[in-house]
């Protein structure tokens, strides 16, 4: 169903004002602005009320009233743009919620202004506004729904999960020695799934970082050893992951060239090739401390047996539920540092959670019909396409309400707060696109937006963490 120009309009103005919204609140959420707001202790400016500020952080608090009341008139002009294009009820009502909760959030940041902070009002200005950003999320989504999606489209109530490998297939092994050599080294290099490290051990630095802000012994040792067995830890999950979908990698297109599915790496090797990584991989995180050493256990196990066998083949929330294990290294990350599970560890943890699905479900859509073909039950297979862009919309909100949360942290400031909003805009537009262009690219480029996002917020993490 394409979508009329004036709901495009509308779907247009509903991410701006959502994204300004979030500006508005990880802004006013960071130690920055706590301290600007104390350099202009009146309203709506400073001194009398109507007096200009004199020094940079009183700028910086007036300048954040401005944006508030322009963003305000961007959800009046959002509102009014929803009514004149006849939007669904649900829609509506959303929106309207959240321009009856603006004003209340105006009228609390104007109290935080003048009264000063306290920990209970903070809490409820980042609460109301985070009731706003969902409000309007939940309307973009819902609209978007209606608008783009297929009310046709087939949906199955279960997947083939032992579809027929193709009979004419046959695995290419080199048969010179050098380049057999050569294939077999890079095979082995294959099995540790190495373009999920770079990622994963951002986590666990980013949990090192934030946990050093709270007195915790970080040191060059603990660093190296920390990375190192995530890195080991990875790789033996992706090995034993190899091993275990070894034949349904065989059906799938994007994974037949695997090395156990073409037989370059017999099983035997492969096993014995994850066990010395794992246990060297305990052996470092135990070398940090023993909690550190469970968890890293925990990682493997999960990844590899909870995941791989129990999940992924068997329900459609595999991916929800997987999100556990990249959220891991953040706890690893943390424990590594301070010798015990953390809140701040905690709340890293819960952003990667909520990050993966609306990462993976980018990928579910790009590939819907090999994840098919391979008998697993992905949400695209299983509940649709259109069901599966709309979660990608809730999760990211839902990755931003954590984020925003986390911003509230001391150890956290400017940087953390407009990297999330920036990188945070750039996936919200790629997601929007992808229910405008519904193909396979617009699913890529939403996938490669979240793993931008993620990446570029845990640098912002680790850099505002170690400048304190």
């Amino acid at each position: 169903m394409a979508p009329t120009a004036s709901h495009d309009r509308f779907h247009g103005l509903l991410a701006a004002t959502a994204i300004g919204v979030y500006l508005l609140l990880l802004v006013g959420a960071t130690t920055a602005l706590t301290d600007a707001a104390a350099a202009c202790t009146a309203w709506p400016i400073c001194g009398d009320g109507w007096t200009t500020p004199t020094a940079a952080a009183g700028w910086l608090a007036v300048g954040h009233r401005i944006a508030a009341v322009l963003v305000g008139a961007l959800g009046v002009v959002t509102m009014v743009t929803g009514l004149r294009a006849g939007v669904e009820r649900r829609v509506l009502a959303a929106t309207v919620l959240a321009g009856v909760l603006y004003p209340i959030q105006a009228g609390l940041g104007a109290v935080v202004a003048v009264g000063g902070a306290t920990g209970a009002l903070s809490a409820l200005h980042l609460t109301v506004g985070m009731g706003i950003f969902g409000s309007l999320v939940a309307a973009l989504a819902w609209s978007l729904e209606r608008e783009t999606g297929d009310p046709n489209e087939d949906l199955v109530d279960s997947v083939d999960l032992d579809p027929p490998v193709d009979d004419g297939y046959e695995p290419t092994i080199p048969t010179d020695p050098r380049e057999r050599l050569l294939a077999t080294a890079k095979a082995y290099l294959r099995l540790t799934k190495p373009r999920l490290m770079w990622l994963l051990c951002l986590v666990a630095a980013a949990g090192m970082a934030l946990a050093a802000t709270t007195g915790g012994d970080l040191t060059v040792g603990i660093v190296l050893a920390t990375l190192g067995g995530g890195v080991l830890s990875i790789g033996a999950s992706g090995t034993f992951n190899h091993v275990l979908e070894r034949d349904i990698d065989r059906r799938m297109q994007r994974t037949s060239d695997r090395p156990l599915a073409t037989d370059l790496v017999p099983v035997r090797n492969a096993l014995a090739f994850g066990v010395a990584l794992a246990v060297a991989s305990v052996a470092l995180f135990a070398w940090v401390n023993v909690l550190a050493a469970v968890l890293g256990v925990a990682a493997i196990l999960f990844y590899s047996v909870v995941y791989t066998l129990l999940l992924k083949p068997n329900t459609v929330q595999n991916t929800v539920i997987g999100g556990a294990a990249g959220a891991l290294p953040a706890l690893i990350g943390w424990v590594a540092v301070t010798g015990e599970v953390g809140l701040g560890g905690v709340a890293l943890a819960t952003i990667i959670f909520l990050w993966t699905p609306a990462h993976f479900y980018n990928l579910a859509l790009a590939y819907k019909d090999d994840y098919e073909r391979g008998g697993f039950p992905m949400m695209p297979v299983v509940r649709g396409e259109t069901e599966t862009r709309k979660h990608v919309l809730f999760y990211l909100a839902a990755t931003l309400v954590a984020a925003g949360a986390m911003a509230m942290m001391d150890a956290l400031g400017l940087l953390y707060a407009l990297t999330s909003v920036a990188f945070g805009a750039a996936f919200l537009y790629f997601a929007v696109r992808l229910h405008y262009e519904q193909t396979e690219a617009a699913a890529l480029r939403s996938f490669h937006a979240s793993n931008a996002y993620l990446g570029a917020l845990l640098l912002a993490v680790v850099v505002d963490a170690l400048a304190v």
